[in-house]
């Protein structure tokens, strides 16, 4: 174990409120392309002349969905998915009594999968889809497999993601209980994420506790203000440093 992780060990070891907060690194592992890396989705060549954002955008979503439907369903939805390394420590981590939440800006709901049971999805999630018209639930599989645009089966109403597309703004709710979350936290740990998408970066200026962790493959705005950068892959980081502490507690 390297000089870092040890480091970042002994800080899970004292600390007792433990927040994650997390973004698309977290979930690259799980073969879901990060949005923002050099192997991610904004920077593949479109065959439309339009950005990424735009083509999950509110506007395109309302003016084009057959075209919207056919970009989310290629590049936002991985049925096969399964939760790394990193989810399943995050999951251990709470089920040790020490981590309390966890914030993400991820759709793919793998913290879930792994175990984790207090998730904020800052940006909702693919395996929740409604009828804008009656306001039935769909699962992911239904939108998948559907034909172009999917529709409800009860009144034939247009079906949406329950995701934050781009002009649209976050769940108030689930943003109060993550500010709320981090604001009593006596460490946060920031794994996977650029920090670069607002209002979710912003959430970092409500922490007011001991330790501040930043995990992440690249440099960030926020690294001068962490005690700790660890510029590694965090499905590794997190795996060895919660495997040491179970360690620890057990003997």
């Amino acid at each position: 174990m390297d000089e870092k992780t040890a480091h970042l060990v002994r800080m899970l070891h004292e600390s007792e409120n433990i927040v994650f907060f997390g973004g698309a690194g977290v979930s690259t592992a799980s073969n879901i392309p990060d949005f923002r890396s050099s192997e991610g989705i904004f920077s593949r060549k479109l065959k439309m002349q339009l950005t990424p954002e735009q083509l999950v955008s509110h506007t395109f979503y309302m003016r084009y969905p057959e075209e919207f439907y056919q970009f989310y369903k290629e590049n936002l939805l991985y049925p096969q998915a399964k939760p790394n390394d990193c989810h399943i420590a995050l999951a251990k981590l709470e089920q040790m009594g020490k981590l309390k939440a966890v914030v993400t800006q991820n759709i793919d709901g793998l913290h879930q999968a792994a175990g984790s049971k207090v998730v904020y999805e800052l940006h909702g999630s693919v395996l929740r889809n409604y009828c804008t018209n009656c306001g039935k639930f769909y699962p992911m599989e239904y939108v998948h497999d559907a034909k172009g645009v999917p529709h409800c089966e009860n009144c034939g109403g247009t079906i949406k993601p329950d995701v934050v597309l781009y002009e649209e703004g976050l769940d108030q709710e689930i943003l109060s209980g993550a500010v709320r979350a981090i604001a009593e936290a006596d460490m946060l740990l920031i794994g996977g994420t650029s920090l670069v998408v607002y209002p979710a970066a912003g959430l970092i200026d409500y922490f007011n506790g001991k330790h501040l962790v930043l995990i992440n493959k690249s440099v960030t705005a926020a690294d001068d203000r962490a005690e700790l950068v660890i510029n590694e892959d965090i499905a590794k980081v997190m795996k060895e440093s919660v495997d040491a502490l179970e360690t620890q507690q057990i003997s």
